[in-house]
C-alpha cells in the first residue's frame, strides 16, 4: 500500500502508455506492427524510468526523450510513448529546473525537426502536429514552473509563519521572565528579612510587602498570558512605579530624566520599560547595593536607559537576564551593555533608536 500511495501518479501514466499502445496495436490495422519489440522494450524503459523521476528528474527527462526518439520513427504504428516523456518534462520543471527543461524541450522539438526534414518517405509529422506538439511542451514548461514557483511560495510562506511562531514563544518567554523574575525577586529578599529578622514590626512590615508584591506580579502575570495585548504594554511611565518597589524593599531608587520626554514607539517603551525592570531585579538579587540611580536620556534620535548601582560590582554573571536584555535592545536596532563601574559598583546602558529598526 505504501508503494501504491508513493507512485500513484507513475502508475497512472504507466498504465496509460502500455494501455494505449495496445489499443493502437490492435487497432485493426491489416498490416503487422513494425519493429513491435523495439517498440516495446523503449515504452517499457520509458515508464520504468518515471519511478526514477524524484531523485534524477533530468535524467529521466532526457531518457525518455531518447527513447520517443527511438521509438517513433522505428515503430508503426504509434503508440502513447510520448505521454511518458511528457510527464517527465513537466516533474523537471515543477522541480525548479525550469532551464533544463526548457532545453529539452527545445531540443526534442528541433530533432523532430530535424527528422522530418530528412525523412525519405512521406512525413509523419504535419505542420499542424508539430505547432500543436510544440504549444504542449511549452505549456508543461510554464505549468511545472507555476507549480515550483507557487510550492515554493508556500513553503517560504509556512516558514514565515514558523519564525513569527518561535519570536513569539521567545517575546513571551521574555516577558514572563521579567514579570516573574523581578517579583519574585523581590519576595525572596523580603521573605529572607521577615525570616530571620528578630523585630516584630519589621517581619509584618515585610509580609505585607510580600503580599502587594505578589499581588502585582500576578496582575502583570495575567496580563502578560492575556496574548500580550498591545494596550497592556508597559512603558517608561511605570519606571516610576518600579523605582517605589524597589524602594518598599529596602533600595534607595532615584530616577533622573536627561532631554525633554516624548512619546516613543510601543516596542521602543515596552523594551526600555523591560531593561530598567531587569536592572533593578539584578540589584535586589545579587548587588548587595543601597542606592540606585535610573537616568532616562532622550535626543532626536533615540532614548537611552541607564541604571548605576553602588554594590559590589564585579563581572556579570551569564544568564537569561541580561541576555534577553540584549536580545530586545538588537530587536529593535539598538544596543546594551552591562558592566561593573570603575569606582565601584555596576552600570546597564541602553541604547534604543527612537524609531524601532524593521
Amino acid at each position: 500500500m505504501a508503494f501504491l500511495r508513493r507512485y500513484t501518479v507513475e502508475l497512472a501514466v504507466t498504465l496509460a502508455v502500455l494501455a494505449g499502445s495496445v489499443v493502437v496495436s490492435l487497432g485493426g490495422s491489416d498490416e503487422p506492427p513494425r519493429n513491435a519489440v523495439i517498440g516495446w522494450v523503449c515504452a517499457v524503459l520509458a515508464c520504468a524510468a518515471l519511478f526514477l523521476r524524484r531523485r534524477y528528474p533530468l535524467p529521466v527527462a532526457v531518457f525518455t526523450a531518447a527513447c520517443c526518439a527511438i521509438y517513433y520513427p522505428q515503430t508503426d504504428p504509434d503508440g502513447f510513448v510520448l505521454l511518458a516523456f511528457a510527464f517527465a518534462l513537466y516533474n523537471n520543471a515543477s522541480t525548479g529546473r525550469i532551464r533544463s527543461a526548457a532545453v529539452v524541450a527545445a531540443a526534442s522539438m528541433g530533432g523532430v525537426a530535424i527528422g522530418e526534414a530528412q525523412a525519405r518517405t512521406a512525413r509523419q509529422v504535419d505542420n499542424f502536429a508539430f505547432l500543436l506538439m510544440a504549444g504542449w511542451f511549452v505549456a508543461l514548461v510554464a505549468v511545472g514552473a507555476v507549480t515550483y514557483y507557487r510550492r515554493e511560495a508556500e513553503h517560504t510562506k509556512e516558514a514565515e509563519a514558523q519564525r513569527r511562531a518561535a519570536d513569539e514563544r521567545l517575546r513571551i518567554a521574555r516577558e514572563l521572565h521579567d514579570v516573574l523574575g523581578h517579583n519574585l525577586a523581590l519576595i525572596n529578599v523580603q521573605a529572607g528579612a521577615a525570616l530571620h529578622g528578630k523585630d516584630p514590626a519589621k517581619s509584618e512590615e515585610a509580609l505585607t510587602t510580600i503580599k502587594q508584591t505578589s499581588k502585582e506580579a500576578l496582575r502583570e502575570l495575567r496580563a502578560t498570558l492575556g496574548l500580550l495585548r498591545q494596550a497592556d504594554t508597559p512603558s517608561l511611565a511605570g519606571v516610576a512605579e518600579l523605582a517605589e518597589s524597589a524602594s518598599a524593599h529596602g533600595l534607595t531608587v532615584r530616577t533622573e530624566i536627561d532631554g525633554t520626554a516624548r512619546d516613543l514607539p510601543p516596542d521602543v517603551e515596552h523594551a526600555a520599560f523591560r531593561v530598567v525592570q531587569e536592572a533593578l531585579t539584578n540589584v535586589a538579587r545579587h548587588a548587595a547595593a543601597d542606592t540606585v540611580v535610573v537616568r532616562i536620556g532622550y535626543t532626536d534620535h533615540d532614548v537611552s536607559v541607564q541604571i548605576d548601582d553602588d554594590g559590589r560590582g564585579g563581572a556579570a554573571k551569564p544568564g537569561n537576564g541580561i541576555r534577553g536584555m540584549t536580545e530586545r535592545a538588537e530587536a529593535l536596532g539598538g544596543e546594551l551593555t552591562a558592566s561593573a563601574r570603575e569606582d565601584g559598583g555596576f552600570r546597564v546602558r541602553a541604547r534604543l533608536p527612537s524609531r524601532a529598526a524593521t
